[in-house]
Parts: structure tokens; C-alpha cells; sequence
């Protein structure tokens, strides 16, 4: 068989969990009968495996692990549930909504995710089909917000270009809905729908998917230049807005990013997408549908650490890759357009946009919504959303911004704001307003180290040696993750740390501010004290030596101290 050649998805050589779900009769499984099962807060990882395209994950509380198993205890078996949205845009009746759950059925807070999206932890095996009903009732959806799907499709909340964004979100919206599972699975086991008994039914064929789905998750972000704040270069397909004049003549194309990677292992990489060409607004869902459908046909559906659409690509080569789009499409992409990035951070406190229209965005320290004693931030915005008449965009940071704020209805906002301490972040260092740190634990199995729970501590130590250099405001992307799997996108940080062992990590440097190159490994499994050993003297020497604008990632480059990365696996050299 040549390279060339279609191997059916139905017979490639597949893995245990291709199995799974070519069992499965789309996505049911034995779900139904396992959520009934009272002996036990567990369901099979048969089961487990086929819940993530319905939107959640099995869990346990690795703090409390210890001490059951002492006490010949099942492990603290929870769930975590995502909620998407595409593009982050939600009404305040629906923030309503996921406060209400999250305190009826889940730990009590909410978490932004970085992909514009909800989740909840805590949630009993016994509350998974209340909690998506009510989720489902307020017209939002948990269905392929995990497992081997489009994900949730990112787009820049851009509030000061609000046209344009309307028109970007518009898109944004289209593609998610065209790339959403088709099966009757998911209305059957939480939403109590009409039962398919007929395997062959056309209701239940997936006409883009197939029936075993894509090999692995796959990920669409659209920006809006100039800010990246999607992280565009993530993506495994990212689309770039091309404006003119204030009218959006359509999109570049860029294909095959992807963050995740395993350590010690060489054949996986981080790898930053790369432009392929332009297409107008009425091309993208095609591009969308033909990109993901030929990795459906050819991602490696055997090795899972192999089976991201940037190895599909890296297998074959893009000249490959742009010749069978071509072919399904039926037309080329014309050449890419010009465009720029300046950032890809929020843009805190009060912007007013094009259409008159206020924004305010607040700055969320990792996202996680709950009431401190000092900082009733839960509260404030449940409150605000009980007056709220426009609405609430999740950004890709895990900010909020609060949006559609009327000239008439913005003192009101401002009152709540300042009645519950609700702030844009500029007490904190830039340093602060530039983090992000995925969940880690004690929930995510796969987290190696700390993360959310550290940062804010770790960056307490760091931010006194940037003031001591003048450092103190000077915006510096940096990004924590418990493991490589990437989820706050640390590879392109400026300073990037990644979970390696309990209180260890690696230290990469390096990152592009704009989120257009990948970092570099500066040490690998280190603890605290040699990771502020290693960043005091880089910062003296930023302080001193740096150039008008000069960002720290562009520094270290240009000093010697990082080799710049220019492909994913320059990244493990």
C-alpha cells in the first residue's frame, strides 16, 4: 500500500480503545446500566473510556487516596464535567445555571478552563444525569467536550473589535455545530430521548465522523489579530481572521499544532501550526469538515501518544496534506494574506467597542470561580448576572469578560464590582496578570506535580526578584502545568514549567509573547529553590541588558541563554 492510499479506519491496525468504540453502537456502551449501579461511585474503563465524548471524566481525590486504601476504602471516586460553549459566550441566565449546579452537585466552584470552556469537579456518579439535564435545559452542552471529537471551538472574545468579532464568533459557532457527534446516544442517556434500536438506522450514521470517530482529540481556535489570545499556533487547525478596513475578508489556515507530549519519549512533541493559505468566511466550515475528515482517515489509530493530527502530518508532509485538502475540497486555498500579532494575553479593566457597547474584563487568578473570606468573587458575579442584560465571555486566559454593558447599565456593574471587590488585576504584578496553571491536583490522574494550587505561592517568591530589577510591570507570559500534556499551554510560555515529580519540574524558557514560537528546556527536575536560583540571575540580566520592548522570551534568545525552537523536535534536543 503507498502512502497515498486510504487505510479505512474500520481497518487500520487500532488500539484497545478503537475497540471500545467500535463496540460501543456510538458512544452508548453499557453507560446507562453502569450510572444505575449502586454498589459502587466507579463505572468501568471500558465505560470511562466512551463518558469522555459525553463530556466527562472519572476521578478521584488523590489527597484523600492514602488514607482510604488504608481503610480498605474505594478510592474517592468523582467526576469532572465540561460544559461548552463555543467561542465562551454565555448568557447570565446560563452563568446562573452553572453557579446553581456547581453548588447543588458539584465542589461548589466553577472553572474556567483554556479553552473558553466550564468545568465542574466533585460531581457523584448518582448526580451525572441531573447535573447534565439542568446543563441541557439552559442550552448549553457537555457532548463532545472531551474524547476523540472537535473540541470546543476557541475564538477571541476581542471586545474592542466587536463587528468583527461578532462576525468571527458567528463563525466560530457554525463550526461547532457542524462538527458536533450526530449520535442519539447522548439524548438517550441523560436527556431521556426516544431510544434508536436499529443499528443501521440513518439517524444514527455520523456523516463525518464515522463510526469509531477520529483517533484522538482534535482542537480548532479562530483569532483575531492583533491579539492571539486563542493561541492560534496550538491548534491542530487554527483559523487567522484577515481584516480590512473594518470588514473581515476572510481567514488564513494554519494546520498541526498541538501542545501535549509524553517526557523521556522523542517521538512525541510540542509543534506550533503552520499557515497553509486563505479562505473566504463561506469556505471555513468546509475547510473545517475536509481537515478533519482526512485525519479521521489517516491518523494513526494504533499508537495513541502517535495518533494527534500533527503527527499525521509530520508523517506524510504538508505538501501532502495541502494536496488531499485540495482533492476533497475541490478548490485550492489562495495564498495567505498578511497579518499581525501583538499578544496573546486579555486586556483587563473597561473597554468600549465599536458598537458603544462596554466591556469589562476581569482577571481570574487560574480560573477557579469561588468565594474567598476577603474576595467574594461567586457571589459578586452571581450577583451581577441577576442584572446583567448583556453577556459573559470566558476567555482563553481564564478571564471573564463581562459584556454588553450598556452606558445606561454600566454604574450598576461598577457598583457590584466595587461592592465585592471584583478586580481588573492591576494591584497584581504583570508578571500575575500573564499566568495560567492547569488543575492538577488533587483531581487530574495524570498530573505528576502541583499546579493551580502552587502557582499563586510560587510567583509570590518570584515577584520580589522582578521588582528588585525594575521588572515589576513588565508583561512576561508564564504558564504551570502538572504534566506534558499541555493543557495551559506552558510550551509557549516565556517561562514554562511542567510537572516531572512531586515538587519537581522542568524549567523551559524562551516562549514568543505573541504565542508564535515554542520554548525551549532549560533544566530538567528541578525543585523551587533551584528554579528561583536559575531565574534571579536571567532576570538581572533582562533588566539591565534588555532593549526598548524587548520581551523576556525574545531576551534569553537573543543573550544565548535558549536556542530558538523552530520545529516540535528541536523542542527535546
Amino acid at each position: 500500500m503507498t502512502q497515498k492510499q486510504l487505510l479505512h479506519p474500520q481497518n487500520a491496525p487500532h488500539s484497545d480503545v478503537e475497540d471500545i468504540k467500535r463496540r460501543s453502537f456510538y458512544l452508548r456502551g453499557s453507560l446507562e446500566e453502569t450510572l444505575k449501579d449502586p454498589l459502587t461511585g466507579s463505572i468501568p474503563e471500558d465505560d470511562n473510556r466512551l463518558m469522555k465524548h459525553h463530556g466527562s471524566y472519572m476521578q478521584d481525590d488523590r489527597d484523600l487516596r492514602n488514607e482510604r486504601q488504608k481503610q480498605k476504602l474505594e478510592p474517592a471516586y468523582q467526576f469532572m464535567l465540561r460544559v461548552r460553549a463555543a467561542g465562551g459566550v454565555i448568557t447570565p441566565e446560563q452563568w446562573l445555571m452553572m453557579d446553581r449546579v456547581a453548588h447543588k452537585y458539584a465542589n461548589g466552584t466553577i472553572r474556567l478552563t483554556t479553552r473558553q470552556s466550564f468545568q465542574l469537579h466533585g460531581v457523584i456518579k448518582w448526580n451525572l444525569k441531573n447535573t447534565i439535564r439542568e446543563v441541557n435545559d439552559a442550552m448549553l452542552s457537555t457532548l463532545a467536550a472531551c474524547g476523540d471529537v472537535n473540541r470546543n471551538v476557541m475564538c477571541s472574545p476581542n471586545p474592542y473589535q466587536s463587528e468583527v468579532h461578532s462576525q468571527v464568533y458567528e463563525w466560530a459557532s457554525k463550526v461547532s455545530q457542524h462538527l458536533d457527534p450526530r449520535t442519539r446516544a447522548y439524548h438517550e442517556i441523560w436527556l431521556d430521548g426516544e431510544k434508536v434500536i436499529d443499528s443501521k438506522d440513518d439517524t444514527e450514521q455520523e456523516p463525518i465522523y464515522g463510526p469509531v470517530y477520529l483517533p484522538r482529540k482534535f482542537k480548532i481556535g479562530i483569532a483575531v489579530p492583533p491579539t492571539n489570545d486563542v493561541d492560534v499556533f496550538s491548534q491542530d487547525l487554527g483559523f487567522i481572521a484577515i481584516v480590512d478596513n473594518g470588514k473581515l475578508l476572510g481567514f488564513n489556515v494554519a494546520v498541526g499544532g498541538g501542545m501535549g507530549m509524553t517526557h523521556g519519549d522523542p517521538k512525541t512533541y510540542p509543534q506550533v501550526s503552520r499557515v497553509i493559505g486563505f479562505c473566504t468566511p463561506e469556505q471555513l466550515i468546509d475547510v473545517a469538515e475536509k481537515t478533519v475528515t482526512i485525519q479521521r482517515d489517516y491518523g494513526d489509530r494504533a499508537v495513541r501518544k502517535h495518533a494527534r493530527f500533527k503527527y499525521t502530518i509530520d508523517d506524510r508532509g504538508l505538501e501532502w496534506f495541502v494536496e488531499e485538502l485540495t482533492s476533497r475540497l475541490g478548490w485550492s486555498l489562495e495564498p495567505a494574506r498578511a497579518y499581525h500579532f501583538d499578544h496573546n494575553g486579555d486586556r483587563y479593566g473597561w473597554v468600549k467597542g465599536g458598537d458603544g457597547k462596554w466591556h469589562f474584563t476581569l482577571f481570574i487568578q487560574n480560573g477557579r470561580i469561588k468565594d474567598l473570606e476577603d474576595y467574594p468573587l461567586m457571589t459578586g458575579l452571581r450577583e451581577i448576572a441577576t442584572v446583567h442584560k448583556g453577556d459573559f465571555r470566558l476567555t482563553p486566559n481564564q478571564g471573564l469578560i463581562i459584556g454588553g454593558v450598556s452606558a445606561r447599565s454600566k454604574k450598576r456593574i461598577e457598583q457590584l464590582l466595587e461592592q465585592y471587590k471584583l478586580t481588573d488585576g492591576k494591584h497584581y504584578s504583570a508578571l500575575r496578570r500573564n499566568s495560567m496553571a492547569c488543575v492538577a491536583l488533587p483531581t487530574c490522574g495524570l498530573a505528576m506535580a502541583e499546579s493551580e494550587r502552587y502557582i499563586p505561592s510560587f510567583l509570590d517568591k518570584i515577584e520580589p526578584m522582578l521588582a528588585e530589577n525594575g521588572l515589576e510591570q513588565e508583561d512576561i507570559v508564564i504558564r504551570m502545568t502538572g504534566c506534558p500534556n499541555g493543557c495551559a499551554r506552558p510550551m509557549l510560555a516565556e517561562i514554562g514549567l511542567i510537572g516531572k515529580a512531586p515538587g519537581k519540574y522542568n524549567l523551559y524558557l524562551g516562549g514568543g509573547f505573541a504565542g508564535q514560537r515554542l520554548n525551549k528546556l532549560y533544566k530538567e527536575n528541578i525543585g523551587e529553590e533551584e528554579i528561583l536560583a536559575s531565574l534571579q540571575p536571567i532576570f538581572k540580566q533582562y533588566g539591565q541588558e534588555r532593549e526598548p520592548g524587548e520581551h523576556l522570551g525574545d531576551f534569553v534568545i537573543r543573550a544565548g541563554i535558549v536556542q530558538e525552537v523552530r520545529d516540535g523536535q528541536e523542542f527535546h534536543a
